[in-house]
């Protein structure tokens, strides 16, 4: 039986939204695992929009996270808060910098970061239910958040970075020192990261570490 998988963007583009290499490479990935995917985002207007091409924040511009999602998702992506733990056997989240700003503030927030009520609310219906979870690049901060001040202290990884880590340690997860290639597993939780594009200095490099991901996430679920 094919696993269904909940794909979660934060929009289009690195710099403001869902890092769009990482994110075709788990679609890429699920698809050649043979899972169902569904692709989901919040319905809310981005935190900024940046210029990619100039590497610039474009003031005054208004994007929707969900139909900037839609451009990675070929149209076909719903509206998170419609995401169900009953309807799903496991759920990613690539990085890009739309995981820290429009999924949560944690690029902005550090340790005292909030979560976007319908993330926070899945990643903890999807923990209840004891199904995996993966986080790519810098989106396991959304789980160090949603698990903030409880009894989980999910094992992450953001690749090598001792500031971030330590900004994580601060929020009660365990934190762990990854290159690009590998995955951190937490087995208790069900929680699988891999630094991606934290480290990865080419595409191939944030292929290798989501490919071990997504084959983990598949044999939790």
């Amino acid at each position: 039986m094919k696993k269904k998988v909940g794909v979660v963007l934060s929009g289009c583009g690195y710099l403001d939204g869902a890092e769009v290499q990482e994110a075709v490479l788990t679609l890429l990935a699920l698809d050649r695992g043979g899972a169902d995917v569904v692709c989901f985002a919040p319905n809310v207007d981005q935190k900024d929009v940046v210029d990619h091409l100039a590497g610039e924040a474009s003031p005054g511009e208004r994007r929707s996270v969900m139909r900037e999602s839609a451009r990675i998702a070929r149209g076909a992506v719903a509206d998170l808060a419609q995401a169900r733990a009953d309807d799903l056997d496991a759920l990613i989240v690539p990085g890009g910098y739309g995981a820290a700003k429009n999924l949560c503030d944690f690029a902005t927030a550090g340790e005292k970061a909030t979560v976007h009520p319908e993330m926070a609310r899945i990643v903890r219906d999807m923990h209840a239910a004891g199904k995996p979870l993966g986080f790519i690049c810098i989106a396991p901060a959304i789980a160090a958040a949603v698990f903030r001040g409880t009894q989980v202290h999910p094992r992450i990884t953001v690749g090598t970075d001792a500031g971030t880590s330590s900004t994580l340690e601060k929020m009660g997860a365990r934190p762990g020192l990854r290159p690009v290639h590998d995955i951190e597993v937490d087995v208790e939780h069900k929680i699988v990261t891999t630094p991606a594009y934290m480290l990865a200095e080419r595409i191939s490099q944030a292929a290798t570490g989501i490919d071990k991901l997504v084959d983990k996430v598949l044999s939790l679920a």
